[in-house]
């Protein structure tokens, strides 16, 4: 009989505990850690949570599955488990993408494992597919819908044509945005999966600070509107590929053809593309979060841990050099707030030579379409106009094709 102990019994550790209790897999759920009994009283399971982590070290564990969350005090949880010879299970995005590396070795040094499905993707099995199956591939790039929330807030704009204030609402009526959803509109959350992603699949340690992170709060139903003039929609992208020894990563909302497969990915789900040398492009996609689409990645590592699937690996120390600009010519969208049209247009007439142009004065607005352009060239003429006295804020959107 296997030992488990679940710390945090939220929505994802209360799906685990209910996924382990349902099936009869030898598995035994021993301890639970939670921070408030009183809340917890009527659980089914109330004789065995314990607000106090000394009697999950005291029990003996076999398999340690960390769900609080955040860095303190999971980050100390897992590594005294790891250090105890516990195996550890953790859907903990932060943690991984900043101390993944350092919790791997302390894995490795103490023979025991340390599984990090769910903390990116949900339910869909990309981790396990970029160390296992794709370990003969040298990964190309990664391009992906990677958090729920935004891409729930961006199909209720797109679909009912509502602002982004009202779809945000929504999303947390309906639970699919916590009540402070910055880490998710501010595309952090993506940034830490693009992160770990990138880490495993390029073999150098890809840090989300070091790369652009834009979130989707300034997305307005105008832009939704030209998205589609322009025969797309707005998604929320984390995107990184691999090239002469440099990464290229960003996480940012573009429009994307609506006929392409990132398109077709509405509400809470996420879709991944993993493109290999020698298998091409592979496709992910499911739910990104939830109750039980987490909890099934997690109770997949479970079975593997007992299963003793070879999963000893390390993240690589060395620091990835970043690009902070994407070597590929693309079509761009931008938008800039003026007070005085005249300089302004005379300055995009001057420096882009293939361009559309539309002005709302209604809204002060101008409308740019810009064909085939780089995106170091974009950002240093948008650079020069932000310097005008005549332009309060501009905003620019990638244009991609596929």
């Amino acid at each position: 009989m296997i030992s488990v102990a679940v710390l945090g019994n939220g929505v994802v550790g209360s799906g685990v505990c209910e996924l382990i209790n349902k099936n009869n897999n030898n598995i035994k759920l021993s301890k639970i850690l939670v921070k408030n009994l009183d809340k917890h009283k009527d659980d089914k399971n109330h004789s065995i949570i314990t607000n106090k982590i000394e009697d999950v070290f005291d029990e003996n564990i076999d398999i340690v599955i960390e769900l609080i969350g955040g860095i303190t005090p999971a980050y100390e949880y897992i590594k005294q488990s790891l250090r105890n010879k516990k195996h550890v299970i953790t859907a903990n995005k932060d943690l991984i993408s900043r101390h993944g590396e350092e919790l791997l070795e302390i894995a490795y040094e103490n023979n025991v494992k340390l599984y990090f499905e769910a903390s990116v993707g949900g339910g869909i099995p990309i981790v396990k597919n970029i160390k296992n199956y794709l370990v003969s591939n040298e990964i190309k790039s990664i391009k992906g819908i990677l958090n729920g929330t935004t891409n729930f807030i961006l199909t209720k704009m797109n679909k009912e044509k509502t602002s982004y204030s009202n779809a945000l609402k929504t999303a947390q009526n309906l639970g699919f945005a916590e009540a402070d959803p910055s880490s998710d509109i501010n595309g952090y959350d993506s940034a830490r999966k693009l992160s770990i992603l990138s880490t495993i699949a390029y073999e150098k340690k890809v840090y989300w600070e070091d790369f652009k992170v834009e979130g989707i709060y300034n997305i307005t139903e105008t832009d939704i509107k030209k998205a589609n003039e322009l025969g797309g929609v707005i998604k929320l992208l984390g995107i990184s590929n691999f090239k002469n020894d440099k990464v290229y990563a960003s996480v940012r909302p573009v429009i994307v053809n609506k006929d392409s497969e990132f398109a077709k990915i509405d509400d809470e789900y996420n879709s991944i593309i993993v493109e290999g040398d020698s298998v091409g492009k592979l496709i992910f996609t499911g739910k990104g979060a939830g109750k039980l689409p987490t909890a099934t990645a997690i109770y997949s590592d479970i079975i593997d841990c007992i299963q003793n699937k070879k999963d000893s690996f390390l993240f690589n120390y060395e620091k990835a050099l970043i690009k902070n600009n994407s070597s590929e010519k693309c079509d761009w969208y931008i938008k800039i707030n003026y007070k005085n049209s005249h300089k302004i247009l005379a300055e995009l007439t001057e420096h882009f030579k293939n361009i559309d142009l539309e002005i709302n004065k209604k809204t002060s607005q101008i409308l740019v379409v810009v064909k085939s352009e780089y995106e170091k060239y974009i950002n240093e003429i948008l650079d020069k106009l932000l310097k005008l006295e005549e332009v309060n804020t501009i905003n620019s959107l990638m244009v991609l094709s596929a």
